[in-house]
């Protein structure tokens, strides 16, 4: 997948994708810590946000080469998927500042 529109949407799928995961999960864990009521949100949604987690991570490092993120945007935006929703600011930010701009992308080989 080389083309730079089908990249970006990717990237912006899977980031707002992780932040809700984020938010299902900690949901979850009020349910399962704090209310003491059930484990099923965190059953469902421990491994959700885990796949999508590994998942931001690879189209994070696949958009960062493509569209030449220099390292510390690169940095930024895999710390981004550490505090809940802030994929989401990062995937906002970025297009904001024409990070995922076609206009930007390389030609990917190999």
């Amino acid at each position: 997948m080389n083309d730079p529109s089908l990249v970006a949407k990717a990237f912006r799928v899977v980031a707002v994708a992780e932040a809700l995961s984020w938010t299902g999960l900690l949901i979850g864990m009020f349910f399962k810590w704090v209310l003491a009521t059930t484990e099923v949100g965190v059953q469902v949604m421990g491994p959700v946000h885990g796949a999508l987690f590994v998942a931001y991570v690879l189209v994070t490092l696949w958009t960062a080469r493509l569209f030449r993120w220099d390292l510390r945007t690169t940095v930024i935006g895999l710390l981004a998927s550490i505090p809940p929703l802030t994929t989401i600011w990062f995937e906002r930010r970025a297009g904001a500042t024409g990070r995922l701009d076609p206009a930007r992308s390389r030609p990917v080989v190999g």
